[in-house]
């Protein structure tokens, strides 16, 4: 069995609104689950083997992944898991089912359930001078699960920062209490209605120009990625201390265009998936995924420059102690001394 849904990764500064999406997510939904990254266990996810009070006989208890069946689940603070809990998940993100052999219970369970999963950085906000593998601590395996992951950050712009402000502050003169009109629920249970009927009923197939044009897609991607590579290969593996990318591109990535372009014909109710799709697959793909592993490749630091700025950074942990404070002429003074001339 082919897994269809789409699991996507949030991976962005704090103060983004990424909580408030996934509990968007849980509204709308026809069947999800809203979890914490930070509150859940292994077990918790996927499933339980529990002893009886009074039988004392043992019986199977599902998880969140389990409960959501057929529908999201939704993890919010999903970098602060143990390691050991995200490695749980790994059947259920690919195959969709959770096996348990237990207290003498061995068992299937279907977990046929999207993930949507918010995180931040390693550092708690990006930093523009550290590549995506420096940024992103999470493991090869777990990140080639997600079929997108979308780099949010908190950009400044006074037009958006009004408008946010605008809306933040309207809230509050409403003393905090959001009203619903009659219109917005009826869109939402219009939306939910919609979703399960897509879900149900259409099942579409690739035709054979979309197949040909999703591997030439999958091709092209693949060579572009290892262009990448070979691009730090020959200049920036001194200054970053590592060449590899962060989110690979394989067949699981292939498979991910595939349900995008699956998943944008049941949204137009079509039988078939169209070239049109599959570009509108691929354009998702790129923006999402491919910007993430392109993230610190900036194009206006020459490997020289990013060195330079790598090392002083470097110095300056050395000299300033934690939750500490430097005049800045003080901090120029001592780092002219130990040689980084180009400070000023």
């Amino acid at each position: 069995r082919i897994r269809g849904d789409i699991n996507v990764l949030l991976l962005g500064d704090p103060s983004t609104a990424k909580s408030q999406l996934l509990k968007f997510v849980e509204k709308v939904a026809p069947i999800s689950v809203y979890t914490s990254g930070k509150g859940s266990s292994a077990a918790g996810l996927t499933a339980s083997v529990v002893r009886d009070g009074g039988s004392r006989d043992f019986y199977l208890e599902g998880g969140a992944m389990v409960l959501a069946d057929g529908g999201v689940v939704c993890i919010d603070e999903f970098d602060k898991m143990r390691e050991a809990d995200r490695v749980a998940i790994h059947e259920a993100m690919e195959q969709q089912t959770i096996s348990v052999a237990k207290a003498g219970i061995t068992t299937i369970l279907n977990s046929r359930t999207a993930v949507l999963a918010a995180a931040n950085p390693v550092f708690g906000r990006f930093d523009d001078v550290k590549t995506a593998a420096e940024n992103i601590d999470f493991q090869t395996t777990i990140l080639s699960r997600f079929d997108l992951i979308f780099i949010v950050r908190d950009r400044q712009d006074v037009e958006n920062d009004k408008r946010l402000a605008k809306h933040i502050l309207s809230l509050h003169k409403q003393g905090g209490r959001v009203t619903d009109d009659e219109e917005q629920k009826k869109e939402m249970e219009f939306l939910r209605k919609y979703i399960a009927f897509a879900r149900k009923t259409i099942s579409p197939v690739l035709s054979s120009s979309a197949a040909t044009k999703l591997a030439r897609h999958y091709c092209s991607a693949r060579a572009e990625a290892r262009g990448d590579t070979r691009q730090e290969d020959a200049g920036s593996r001194g200054a970053t201390g590592s060449n590899e990318n962060a989110i690979p591109i394989t067949v699981r990535q292939l498979e991910a265009i595939v349900r995008l372009s699956e998943s944008i014909a049941k949204i137009c109710l079509m039988s078939e998936v169209t070239e049109e799709m599959v570009d509108e697959a691929y354009r998702l793909f790129q923006t999402a995924t491919v910007d993430a592993i392109k993230h610190g490749q900036v194009s206006f630091l020459n490997d020289e420059v990013r060195e330079e700025i790598l090392k002083v950074m470097d110095r300056i942990h050395s000299h300033v102690p934690v939750e500490s404070r430097i005049s800045r002429e003080l901090l120029f003074q001592q780092l002219r001394k130990v040689g980084s001339s180009r400070v000023a």
